[in-house]
């Protein structure tokens, strides 16, 4: 699924759609962001040095397992209900493609329980537990 394709379900949009493509294959979603380098993240995240923020590598885990529930996404908008275990291994800087793979554990209703991981030339940057909560469009 590309851009296009992900922008029929998933209603984030530039600058803060963080995915390039995503597809599920046996109940795992895979996701790629290409950091460019000219994202609004790294204007000050650090001058000189730029690094793609912690909750940004999270936003990204979160945007590209949305591929598992897209269908449930008709009509409503997720939003984080909680992150857990969140750990941080490498740092991701612009030039960098993030492989995100990601599962859901659980469910109750319209709450998903999901473990993700990106890395960045089979090296892991990050790594977490995320809760997704899908509320009904008013």
């Amino acid at each position: 699924m590309n851009r296009d394709e992900i922008k029929t379900f998933l209603p984030h949009r530039e600058p803060m759609l963080l995915v390039d493509d995503m597809e599920v294959n046996d109940g795992v979603a895979t996701g790629h962001y290409h950091v460019r380098g000219d994202e609004h993240f790294l204007q000050g995240h650090f001058p000189g040095y730029p690094v793609v923020p912690g909750v940004i590598l999270c936003e990204i885990m979160a945007q590209s397992c949305s591929i598992l529930i897209k269908d449930q996404l008709v009509g409503k908008t997720p939003f984080y209900s909680g992150i857990d275990e969140v750990r941080f291994k490498r740092q991701v800087r612009p030039g960098d493609t993030i492989t995100i793979e990601g599962r859901i554990t659980s469910s109750r209703g319209p709450i998903f329980f999901i473990e993700a991981k990106c890395s960045v030339d089979g090296q892991l940057a990050a790594k977490g537990k995320m809760i997704i909560t899908l509320v009904e469009n008013k």
